[in-house]
């Protein structure tokens, strides 16, 4: 009746998970215990979860963002302790078979779960700001896009305590992926996980791209755009093009797994390496649907801090564009050992070689931004210029990677996870940490503590460096990853090393926890509005912090590529317009939940093989959205004298602003 589901699935005899999951189950009580004290279900339900305020989506695909980071942080804490220990002699606290599933999990959490969630969160913040729309162009679907993340959150955490998570890596190889060698329930955790998330992150792209393409302020050219708002969009067309390849792969293992077809085994005509270049092919542009939106990010906050219009915007988007074409012919130098020949090897070793040319671009566009500038070392400049030289380290690492037989040598050893994580950690976290800094007075009204920002920022790029430079020269020794038991003694010194820079990225995380905590607090002693913080460049700088639901009474008309800022140096932001219109706006809808509620269930069930449940959740699925399709009563109208009263407040409250600021 319950499928695979048993008892025997609550790994009791594990004391660490135990003790994760009560501490888990523990503070998730907690917290609705307090929600329940302070009344507040109501207020979240109809504020928060069933809102199509894409201000409000932003806001909390950052907060699920924060929660995972610090999930794929302790799994990241576990694995270097366990390695430091097996290096000094002894068996360590984690058995392989669970070390196993902490790398995987680490891998995908951090991917899918912390950097997306963070990228998409900024877009969902910044993009209709920057371009005079008052929402994205399919509200609903954006809610849905972030609840079936949701989902997939919640179906890799449910692997903690019931059942297992997947030992095989995060991209899950075949014949280890398979039914003979892994017959437990782990990568079915991993592939439904992965394939509701995926499926939401595929309609946020095709949300963007309509977005950007149909709803840009009158006069607003495509090259009147600001940077972030293209990288966005370019980031958006290597969502729509890649992630369906995701999701037929993962289909098709699945079909490997559940009914014995044969697409990635050696028996009846499959083919392994079919798997690995379907899953590099999504894999590759995935690293750049990650790091574009930084760049875009970066260019907004070099721009800013730099008080100089930002230079070479062409060849920055040109770059961009440059940089999404090539990304999908760079995906085979994942697999230069696999065989494929020398003539394959160097045409996709020439390609990542080629691929450098428009990141350094973009690298030379922001430090000539810099140059002869009034640099304001503020927190979000700090990231900036703390990216630029990580990002350079890793990218010259790359660089050496692309070289096939330097990466014959040096494939998954340790000097490979380095590099990963100098691209990563020190192009998309930092930039990512950046634009929460940047956008955090738009978003919410008020701005982050800088004293503990510079703080958090200092103790993440030294501990940073501290834990991956001394990777670089144990993959040159020979240390490969994933080494977990009995590991060579001559590592133990630099793996210690590497140990206290995770203590040190720990500080930075904890100075993080408190520079929202202190913010937090200050605001609720201190009302007072923030008005206009960075003197920004972008459109939306032409409504006040926070914005308010409806983005722009009067939707904005754009002459030349920096209006806001012609605007400003004329005087004219605060000429409130003479008359308003109702505005259209579209209703809250609890469809994205119940969607997503049956989602959970069908891949919880599917997962166990409780097809009695699964068959009837999946045609909810499909009911609820065939429902939701049908729904004539989604919208509503501001009247033109409530939106008058309102501007009339902000317009107020942003004249004080200044004065104060002024005086």
């Amino acid at each position: 009746m319950l499928g695979k589901l048993s008892l025997d699935a609550i790994p009791v005899h594990e004391p660490i998970i135990m003790v994760t999951v009560a501490a888990i189950i523990f503070s998730a009580l907690s917290v609705s215990v307090i929600i329940s004290y302070l009344g507040k279900w109501k207020y979240l339900w109809y504020e928060w979860f069933t809102s199509v305020d894409h201000k409000k989506i932003g806001i909390m695909y950052i907060i699920m963002a924060f929660v995972m980071l610090f999930r794929g942080f302790a799994d990241a804490i576990m694995m270097r302790s366990q390695q430091v220990l097996a290096s000094a002699g002894e068996n360590g606290f984690l058995p392989a078979h669970h070390y196993d599933q902490i790398f995987t999990a680490h891998g995908v959490i951090m991917i899918f779960f912390v950097a997306m969630p963070f990228v998409v969160g900024l877009m969902n913040i910044a993009i209709p700001l920057q371009i005079g729309a008052r929402d994205v162009a399919f509200p609903f679907l954006n809610n849905l896009s972030f609840w079936l993340t949701i989902v997939g959150v919640l179906l890799i955490n449910l692997s903690l305590g019931i059942g297992e998570f997947a030992q095989t890596g995060w991209l899950a190889y075949p014949p280890l992926s398979g039914p003979e060698y892994s017959p437990g329930v782990g990568v079915d955790y991993w592939i439904w996980s992965l394939q509701i998330s995926g499926i939401g992150t595929t309609l946020t792209g095709i949300n963007f791209i309509v977005t950007i393409l149909k709803m840009r302020a009158i006069g607003m050219t495509m090259f009147k755009m600001p940077v972030f708002t293209w990288t966005s969009l370019c980031t958006s067309v290597l969502i729509l093009a890649s992630f369906p390849v995701l999701t037929a792969t993962l289909a098709l293992l699945t079909l490997d797994r559940y009914l014995g077809f044969h697409f990635f085994s050696n028996d009846m005509g499959g083919n392994m390496m079919m798997y690995v270049n379907l899953i590099w092919i999504w894999g590759h542009p995935e690293v750049y649907i990650l790091v574009l939106p930084v760049f875009g990010v970066f260019s907004e906050v070099v721009a800013t801090f730099s008080h100089k219009r930002l230079f070479g915007y062409t060849s920055l988007v040109l770059a961009t564009v440059v940089i999404t074409i090539l990304s999908f012919i760079v995906w085979l130098h994942h697999f230069f050992t696999m065989g494929a020949g020398a003539d394959v090897n160097a045409f996709f070793g020439i390609m990542t070689m080629i691929i450098a040319i428009p990141t350094g671009v973009k690298i030379f566009n922001w430090l000539f931004t810099m140059y002869q500038g009034r640099i304001q070392l503020h927190s979000a400049m700090l990231w900036t210029i703390g990216f630029l030289i990580t990002f350079s380290v890793g990218g010259m690492t790359g660089v050496l990677l692309s070289i096939p037989g330097a990466d014959f040598v040096l494939h998954n050893s340790l000097f490979l996870v380095a590099h990963f994580h100098n691209v990563i950690i020190g192009g998309v976290v930092f930039g990512c940490f950046a634009g929460i800094t940047y956008w955090f007075p738009k978003a919410c009204g008020f701005i982050l503590n800088e004293k503990w920002g510079i703080r958090a920022f200092w103790f993440w790029i030294l501990g940073f460096f501290t834990s991956f430079l001394p990777l670089y020269v144990l993959g040159f020794m020979g240390m490969t990853r994933r080494l977990s038991q009995d590991i060579d003694p001559q590592f133990h010194p630099l793996l210690v090393i590497a140990a206290s820079g995770a203590a040190l990225i720990t500080c930075g995380v904890i100075c993080q926890i408190i520079q929202f905590y202190v913010t937090i607090r200050d605001r609720m002693q201190n009302h007072d509005s923030t008005g206009d913080p960075w003197g920004g460049r972008t459109l939306e700088w032409s409504t006040s912090s926070p914005a308010p639901f409806y983005n722009f009474a009067i939707l904005p008309q754009v002459s030349t590529r920096d209006a806001f800022w012609d605007m400003k140096e004329k005087n004219q932001v605060l000429q409130q317009p003479l008359q308003y219109i109702d505005i259209h706006m579209p209703k809250n809808s609890c469809a994205g939940i119940i969607i997503a509620c049956f989602s959970l269930i069908f891949g919880f069930t599917v997962i166990w093989h409780i097809w009695w449940i699964a068959v009837p959740s999946f045609l909810s699925i499909l009911l609820s959205w065939g429902a939701k399709s049908f729904d004539q009563d989604i919208d509503y109208y501001i009247p033109a004298t409530e939106i008058a009263a309102i501007e009339k407040h902000r317009f107020d409250e942003i004249k004080n602003s200044r004065i104060q600021n002024v005086n």
